[in-house]
């Protein structure tokens, strides 16, 4: 049976350590986790927060269908979690965390990748930065950098 996905998309901040230690808590058959944070970078001093907006309801399911075919692709995978934040964050702050446990780490680290690649592509988030000398320079548009990471899972 394929790991159920722990997807959630809060404004509230996380504890990494305690979301790690929630996916081997009281198990015995997982040898691997492996775990990907996102943080909001400052970009050389030019930002003062970044901020995401998304279509409640909509990212959390598009991302539980995400986290659901990699559970499918890799179905040794004992746990999966994603957590995205949205709001403002400032420079430093945990954006996203995509977490993966199996009892061995090719599988967690292929399912952590693939699930970066494909939020990154397909979760609905909307990021506006928000410049440190004041005013914002606009929503960040799509990259195609990020289509081509995801576009490598599809062969």
């Amino acid at each position: 049976m394929p790991a159920v996905p722990d997807v959630r998309v809060q404004a509230d901040d996380f504890d990494v350590g305690a979301e790690i230690e929630r996916l081997h808590a009281g198990r015995r058959d997982v040898g691997a986790v492996a775990s990907f944070l996102g943080l909001c970078r400052d970009e050389g001093g030019r930002l003062a927060a970044l901020e995401l907006e998304h279509y409640p309801g909509m990212a959390e399911a598009e991302i539980g269908r995400v986290a659901a075919e990699a559970a499918l692709r890799w179905p040794d995978l004992t746990a999966v979690t994603v957590i995205h934040r949205f709001g403002r964050i400032a420079p430093g702050g945990r954006i996203v965390l995509v977490a993966t446990a199996s009892p061995h780490r090719g599988s967690a680290f292929a399912a952590a990748e693939f699930l970066m690649d494909f939020l990154k592509t397909r979760a609905p988030f909307w990021k506006k930065e928000h410049l440190a000398e004041g005013g914002d320079a606009g929503w960040v548009a799509a990259k195609s950098a990020d289509d081509e990471q995801a576009g490598r899972w599809r062969r």
